[in-house]
């Protein structure tokens, strides 16, 4: 398979996952197999229009692939650019008004922000909200609090998506990226692993397996001033992976890790359960879904690994047709594939331009030929490969 085939479905298992887990999201468990059966939420549960619904933590995973394309574009025309996660904060104030006001900036910021689902309100983060109220976001040097919570997990896949062959730097800027909104070094150090995770799976085309320990010998290295940290981080993966070859149940090996509140173990809930079904991104999502806690982002994690590991043409196609902004999230990882096309001396590419400069494709596309007929392209191509 190509490497668009695993960012695909990356992108997608991570939508998949949390679209699937956010309907049981806190419910305990007695309460998920009353509403759901004895084997629990097995496949989505649509909502009135008959479409499974991402979370915040998707909507901000999504705006910051977004985000990273913006940089690459900006040092590709213009020669200079800051590190990738300096430019999240302005696509997270513009979602968060969305959030608040029903208004965003004057200045468009982000051309998937014209979608509506990509800022309905979905369960978001108090700790990301409540940071945005202050217009400053925080940095590993100037902590904004002491949260650890899972909700900045996500946020790390574009960066494994979109870098590869230096550890340190994937980890970094992992690690920075959950700084923005959670100032706990575990949420930094699980957010960097997990980046790296997924650039191993994505890149190098490891096993789920191989990308774990290959990713807990880079930590020490990364973060050789927070050892007490990555020594337990380590602990806690090493208890999944062995979790995840034991006779244990399912629900007695997710207990042994916790309820995934916290990022250290709502990474290795997601790694256990990716493990017990690597080649499986239906039972993987499934296994890490049904569980008293934080279960949309424990089945994202899980969806992301495995859908990097069997690509998107494995998917089932339930989990794909009726996923909200599905369309959005197989061209945005199109482009995170492609990454900017374009250099300050060569031919225009007015697609790429309205995305990454004017951030109005979705309105510009609508009227514009050219635009159309390169998104019936498009889907041309996607329905050969699928």
């Amino acid at each position: 398979m190509d490497k668009r085939d695993r960012i695909r479905g990356a992108m997608i298992g991570c939508a998949a996952g949390d679209a699937l887990g956010y309907p049981v999201k806190a419910l305990s468990e007695a309460a998920i197999v009353e509403r759901y059966g004895l084997r629990g939420i097995t496949d989505y549960d649509l909502d009135e229009n008959g479409t499974a619904r991402i979370t915040a933590d998707t909507q901000l995973m999504l705006l910051s692939a977004n985000g990273i394309l913006f940089a690459h574009t900006r040092g590709a025309l213009r020669g200079i650019m800051a590190p990738v996660y300096q430019y999240f904060d302005a696509f997270y104030m513009n979602w968060y008004r969305l959030q608040t006001t029903e208004r965003a900036s004057r200045s468009r910021v982000g051309w998937i922000n014209a979608y509506p689902a990509l800022s309905a309100k979905r369960a978001p983060s108090p700790t990301v909200m409540e940071v945005a109220a202050t217009k400053k976001f925080g940095s590993m040097d100037e902590p904004v609090n002491d949260s650890k919570g899972s909700a900045c997990l996500l946020r790390a896949v574009p960066i494994g998506l979109s870098y590869s062959r230096d550890p340190n730097r994937i980890v970094e800027l992992g690690a920075n990226t959950a700084a923005l909104t959670h100032g706990n070094e575990v949420a930094w150090i699980a957010s960097g692993a997990f980046a790296l995770l997924v650039s191993h799976i994505v890149h190098e085309e490891l096993s789920i397996a191989e990308a774990v320990n290959k990713t807990l010998k880079a930590l020490d290295k990364s973060f050789p001033d927070s050892s007490t940290v990555v020594y337990e981080l380590s602990r806690t993966i090493r208890s999944a992976v062995s979790l995840a070859s034991s006779a244990s149940s399912d629900l007695d090996a997710i207990h042994a890790l916790g309820k995934g509140w916290v990022a250290d173990e709502a990474l290795a809930i997601g790694i256990l359960c990716a493990l017990r079904h690597e080649n499986d991104i239906a039972g993987a999502m499934t296994f890490a879904a049904n569980h008293g806690g934080d279960s949309n982002n424990t089945a994202a994690i899980a969806g992301t690994l495995v859908g990097a590991r069997i690509g998107f043409n494995a998917i089932p196609d339930r989990f794909v047709d009726r996923l909200e902004l599905v369309d959005v999230i197989l061209e945005l990882a199109d482009d995170v594939t492609t990454d900017c096309p374009m250099y300050d001396w060569g031919p225009s590419n007015p697609v790429w331009e309205h995305k990454y400069i004017y951030s109005d494709y979705a309105y510009w596309r609508r009227r514009t030929p050219e635009a159309k007929e390169d998104k019936d392209d498009k889907e041309g191509e996607a329905k050969q490969t699928n």
